[in-house]
C-alpha cells in the first residue's frame, strides 16, 4: 500500500471540505487510532497509509451527508487520490450506504473503529479528566448498554466491525481505549494548533 498524497496535504483536503471543528476532530482522532493499530498489529510500514485514509474517511460528511461514502470518490479522485485509498476510505460505509465490503485488515478495523470512537469520545466529555488516559472498560460497557447515550452511535457497525474481525466485543472496545490514549494528545495539540478549540 502507498500513499498517494501526504498526511499535510489530507489533512488540507479535509479541512477544504469540512468546517466543524467536531468533523476535524474525529478524523484526526480516527486517523490516530488506525496508526497504533498499524504498528500494533504488525503493519507498522504502512501506519501513515492506514492513518491517511482515517483521516479522510469522512471527508463527504459535512457537506454532502446524503451521498456519504459516494460522493468521497469524486472529491478524493480530484485531489489524485489513488483508487485503492478510495475503495479503503469507501468500504467504512459497507451495508450503510455503500455496498463496498471492507476486506484488507486495514479496511475492517476502519469499519470496527469508526463509530466507536464517537463513542468513546462522547464518553470521555463526560468524565472529570475529559480524558481517555482514565477511561476503563468497565465504564465503556456501560456506556454501550445504554442506548440512550450517545444514541447515534451505531452499537449495530460496532458488533458487525468486531465480528468482521474475529474479535469479541470485548477485545474491540478495550484496544481502542488503548488506541485513542495512544493519540489523545497529538490530537489535542493539532487541534490546537489548527485554533479549533
Amino acid at each position: 500500500m502507498t500513499t498517494s498524497i501526504s498526511r499535510d496535504e489530507a489533512l488540507e483536503l479535509l479541512m477544504k471540505y469540512n468546517k466543524d471543528p467536531f468533523h476535524i476532530l474525529h478524523g484526526l482522532t480516527v486517523s490516530g487510532v488506525m496508526m497504533w493499530f498499524a504498528d500494533t498489529l504488525g503493519y507498522a510500514g504502512e501506519s501513515e497509509y492506514w492513518g491517511i485514509v482515517g483521516l479522510l474517511h469522512d471527508i463527504d460528511y459535512e457537506m454532502y451527508p446524503d451521498q456519504h461514502c459516494i460522493k468521497a470518490e469524486e472529491l478524493l479522485r480530484s485531489a489524485n487520490v489513488s483508487a485503492e485509498m478510495i475503495y479503503s476510505i469507501s468500504s467504512h460505509g459497507y451495508g450503510i450506504c455503500v455496498d463496498i465490503k471492507p476486506i484488507h485488515l486495514m479496511e475492517k478495523i476502519l469499519y470496527a473503529t469508526d463509530e466507536l470512537t464517537g463513542l468513546i469520545n462522547a464518553a470521555v466529555k463526560m468524565r472529570p479528566s475529559k480524558s481517555s488516559l482514565d477511561l476503563e472498560l468497565s465504564s465503556l460497557k456501560k456506556k454501550f448498554k445504554d442506548k440512550k447515550f450517545a444514541a447515534g452511535c451505531s452499537r449495530n457497525v460496532i458488533q458487525r466491525g468486531a465480528a468482521m474481525l474475529d474479535w469479541n466485543l470485548d477485545e474491540l472496545l478495550e484496544k481502542t481505549i488503548l488506541a485513542m490514549r495512544s493519540c489523545e494528545e497529538s490530537v489535542n495539540q493539532t487541534m490546537k494548533n489548527l485554533e479549533l478549540t
